[in-house]
């Protein structure tokens, strides 16, 4: 297969690259901004050819398609701060909504016949309908933030153009995803830079959080990008999808556990912000349809994954 990859220098953008270059068989292109790999990521360097284009720009857009004529398209792109959001929401909309369209323009207006997945997040579900009870693909959407909102108009526009133009798009609704490589802007992989960095003597050993109350549904970034091209094969036009391991976890426990694996004591100090309502957190996700249409079950447990991220940490 031909495959377009739009934000491809990111972070689910690398594990897919591995995951695919693992697989064989595939032609490989990726979008990026300015088109060069993060240090992180160089190794990607000789599986992919990557275009600089902003997918606002359907022109230039348009091209890459042209050029590429790619038989699947995994778009990955587009703004994924939920906190930054709420400072820059025009950013977080454009880069969301408006490329997202663009890039169906462009693919439309290409006349190149290609199949779609659109990446999405869980957080387009807000709070649940039904407390302590997971969330499936027909939980009512009611994002709570900036970025949960330009992601939900996003999504509905993905199933918009599957009726009008007619294109091929299957859409993906990820929820929390680790491993290693991802950014420290992130909960457990802070925690996991904290503790190695405790280690090398180059911070206390101590790591310092914010609210540890929420619960989560965590999953390996390499079980799910796995997930992929199993959508792309067997996923319906216009149907979406949760892909997420099915079990939540207390970010006090998920942090505990880091701890442990610490190769010192590790005192934890908490701070909580006055006044600050917490972030939206989906209890469990259901992704029985996912498991139904795919086959897809997640591989890595927990455990392991926590001592990757752990061990990426330690040797940066």
């Amino acid at each position: 297969m031909r495959i377009l990859i739009t934000g491809i220098t990111g972070f689910v953008g690398g594990h897919l690259v591995d995951h695919l270059v693992s697989a064989g068989g595939h032609a490989l292109f990726g979008v990026s901004r300015n088109a060069t790999w993060p240090p992180v990521l160089e190794h990607l360097a000789p599986h992919a050819k990557l275009f600089a284009c902003d997918l606002c720009d359907r022109a230039g857009t348009e091209a890459v398609v042209r050029e590429v004529r790619p038989d699947w398209v995994v778009h990955l792109a587009g703004y994924a701060n939920t906190g930054g959001s709420f400072r820059d929401p025009d950013r977080a909309w454009r880069e969301n909504f408006t490329a997202t369209r663009s890039l169906y323009d462009a693919l439309a207006a290409s006349g190149v016949q290609s199949r779609v997945l659109f990446v999405s997040t869980g957080l387009i579900y807000g709070e649940p309908d039904r407390p302590d009870e997971p969330c499936d693909e027909f939980t009512t959407l009611k994002p709570a933030s900036p970025y949960a909102a330009s992601k939900a108009a996003a999504d509905l526009i993905s199933y918009q153009y599957t009726r009008s133009p007619g294109l091929d798009i299957v859409r993906v609704r990820l929820f929390n995803q680790i491993g290693p490589r991802q950014s420290a802007d992130f909960a457990v992989p802070n925690f996991a830079r904290q503790i190695a960095a405790a280690e090398k003597g180059t911070q206390p050993p101590e790591v310092r959080t914010g609210d540890l109350s929420a619960r989560r549904d965590i999953a390996d970034v390499r079980d799910i990008v796995a997930a992929f091209p199993l959508l792309l094969e067997k996923g319906v036009n216009g149907e979406a999808y949760n892909a997420a391991r099915g079990d939540s976890y207390q970010i006090q426990d998920v942090l505990d556990r880091l701890v442990a694996m610490a190769r010192l004591p590790i005192k934890v100090v908490q701070t909580l912000e006055p006044g600050r309502k917490a972030d939206t957190a989906v209890t469990s996700a259901d992704a029985r349809k996912l498991r139904a249409a795919t086959g897809w079950e997640p591989q890595i447990p927990l455990e392991r994954t926590l001592a990757d991220v752990l061990n990426y940490w330690r040797s940066i």
